[in-house]
């Protein structure tokens, strides 16, 4: 059957990101005297970020205040200022090798090409302006975790995409993405295809333990898992 739309994630999959999200997840919880490890911030990648706040709370806060949608809230409020403040100033931020020719590519043949994130709006739209992808028509659209019920590992973020392309069989979307959420993701929505990039947050060996049709290391094998000639730029 053919793909017809293809849903890739952002940091670590499309973005460049040097573990910046890790650390600008570190720098929210100290701000309120919660110290987590890289490691810590690396489990939860890829999450609704208030998910992945109230988790590391859970595993290191150790203090008396009780752990409220209040203070959640605070900490992902300074998690999204500084969030935005680096997308749009660090000289670091850029995509990945390969996206802009992937994407054409996929265009080109007539498939849909939609980003999903584990990110709020407010994150995503200073990311995707830096990026240039709306103004050069290289995406149709984008869905942010606030936007949808729930975030992954749930498929509502696909089901989404799929509403705002009109695309409206499962097996006709394949799920592209670094984390093990987003394969979860892509294998509850029912995708065609779910492939797990290896070159992000997660090992190809993580990887490798959740349900996926394909491991790449580079984007641009999207294309040929599609048989898609890509565009040489």
């Amino acid at each position: 059957m053919k793909i017809e739309l293809v849903v890739f994630d952002l940091a670590g999959t499309t973005v460049k990101d040097n573990q910046d999200v890790h650390r600008v997840l570190q720098r929210a919880l100290a701000l309120f005297d919660v110290e987590i490890s890289v490691h810590d911030a690396n489990a939860v990648m890829g999450i609704p970020k208030p998910v992945a706040i109230r988790e590391l709370l859970q595993k290191r806060y150790f203090g008396d205040r009780p752990i409220t949608d209040g203070w959640i809230s605070e900490i992902h409020k300074a998690f999204v200022s500084e969030m935005i403040a680096f997308y749009e100033n660090d000289q670091g931020v850029g995509e990945k090798e390969g996206v802009t020719e992937t994407f054409r590519s996929l265009k080109r043949a007539g498939i849909k090409v939609v980003v999903d994130t584990g990110f709020d709006r407010q994150i995503v739209d200073p990311l995707l302006t830096r990026l240039g992808w709306v103004k050069n028509n290289l995406i149709d659209g984008s869905v942010t975790s606030d936007e949808v019920l729930r975030g992954r590992p749930f498929p509502d973020l696909i089901f989404k995409a799929m509403e705002i392309t009109g695309v409206t069989d499962p097996l006709r979307v394949a799920k592209v993405g670094d984390t093990v959420s987003d394969l979860e993701e892509g294998t509850a929505a029912g995708c065609a295809l779910v492939i797990g990039v290896t070159t992000g947050a997660f090992s190809r060996e993580e990887l490798h333990e959740s349900k996926h049709t394909h491991l790449i290391g580079q984007l641009s094998e999207v294309l040929e898992i599609l048989k898609i000639e890509p565009i040489i730029l």
